[in-house]
């Protein structure tokens, strides 16, 4: 429910609560990450190329939630950088795998402990035990939302 300030509480709709909550979160990142150089989806790609190299631009896209089209701009922008590379796939001529570069590495090493604090200051107000249920609870959501028949991630813009 939303009160007479724009602002929800407990009793408002989950879809709308999650949103917020994103929103605000992707907000406060946004502006660690500037420092950086570096937007939420950009940092989203280096973290995901730093545990998982070698993924396609379609793979980025779907995984941070974003068109192709809007992906292959972001990579150039990060490629132009010089914090990603395009290799060639081994197998598929039409494809190319992304790889995290040293300075790569080095700007989202930097950015990491900028991000891990901002986040520990919006976990201050929680318990350890509040915090690891609120991530349960989350990892349950998204589980749950992904199982759900036809689902598939927005794209977001």
């Amino acid at each position: 429910m939303m009160d007479a300030m724009g602002t929800y509480d407990e009793s408002g709709s989950l879809a709308f609560l999650v949103r917020k909550t994103w929103l605000a979160l992707r907000a406060a990142l946004n502006a660690e990450l500037k420092a950086y150089g570096l937007s939420t989806p950009q940092y989203a790609t280096l973290m995901i190329l730093a545990d998982d190299p070698g993924q396609s631009n379609s793979d980025v896209a779907r995984i941070v939630a974003t068109t192709r089209q809007s992906a292959n701009e972001m990579l150039a922008n990060l490629e132009r950088d010089g914090l990603i590379e395009r290799r060639p796939h081994p197998n598929d001529r039409r494809t190319h795998q992304l790889f995290l570069t040293g300075p790569g590495r080095k700007r989202l090493d930097e950015a990491k402990v900028a991000v891990s604090r901002r986040e520990a200051e919006v976990e201050a107000d929680f318990s350890p035990e509040q915090q690891a249920m609120i991530r349960t609870w989350l990892v349950g959501v998204a589980g749950a939302c992904r199982e759900a028949p036809d689902a598939t991630p927005p794209v977001e813009r």
